[in-house]
């Protein structure tokens, strides 16, 4: 089967963060397939097909990417970030299991990408520098309850928490709601970033508190970490470091 399809992480936005494992693959594959915005990151060439489509359309897409690699095509699946983290990897395979039964044999790789997380992180410190866990806020394919159980859940585990996704036109309340969950499961004085299009020219990121955050300070461009107890301010001329150690009492 001539044929593959290979899933990948473009990275936060600049092109230096796309690792050249898939720069090599966009550069052989003859389709791209994926969100329109992410497609649009990949310089049209000849030889090169890209399927945009709208951000809700998963796994119709995923079907896409599998019946072309099927047919011969080498098809690159675009997703910011990484493609393994709230991202396209899951929806293929979701739509591999259940669907054709050739789409089994074909040759399938997931590259990994550097995630907005770690891209936020890295912008102001080491705020993931012990145990962590990650959230995606929206509640587009889970209910809010479900969303609200696992805060407080990683709040009393006191894991410093990574959130996609926070608030969105569609979304506005959820933020909100969030917020308030942890000031009650967190306190006023723990700390929160927001790390809006890290690696891009609109590149802003903010540090401050549960007591001083307001749900206008994110959208869906913005990666929030909220701190641990452990979680450490340094202040300094320029912008503060955050850094949680990597011990623990």
């Amino acid at each position: 089967m001539s044929g593959w399809l290979k899933i990948v992480g473009l990275g936060p936005g600049s092109e230096a963060m796309i690792t050249p494992e898939v720069t090599a693959a966009l550069q052989e594959a003859t389709d791209v397939v994926g969100y329109v915005p992410y497609v649009n990151r990949v310089a049209p060439r000849d030889g090169l097909v890209r399927h945009g489509s709208d951000n809700r359309e998963e796994i119709r897409r995923a079907e896409q990417a599998l019946q072309l690699a099927l047919e011969g095509h080498k098809v690159v699946v675009v997703s910011s970030g990484d493609p393994g983290v709230f991202a396209m990897a899951a929806a293929v395979f979701e739509a591999l299991e259940v669907g054709d039964a050739q789409w089994r044999a074909l040759d399938i790789q997931v590259l990994p990408g550097i995630s907005a997380m770690l891209a936020a992180s890295a912008s102001v410190g080491a705020p993931l520098g012990h145990d962590f866990c990650c959230i995606n806020l929206s509640d587009n394919l889970k209910p809010w309850a479900l969303i609200e159980k696992r805060l407080r859940l990683a709040a009393e585990a006191d894991f410093a928490m990574a959130f996609y996704n926070p608030r969105s036109k569609s979304r506005p309340v959820g933020f909100e709601r969030t917020l308030d969950v942890l000031r009650e499961a967190c306190g006023l004085d723990r700390l929160i970033i927001f790390a809006r299009a890290v690696s891009t020219p609109e590149e802003s990121v903010r540090v401050t508190t549960l007591g001083e955050a307001t749900p206008d300070m994110a959208d869906m461009r913005t990666l929030v970490i909220v701190g641990s107890q452990q979680t450490r301010l340094i202040e300094r001329s320029g912008s503060p470091l955050v850094y949680t150690p990597r011990s623990a009492d």
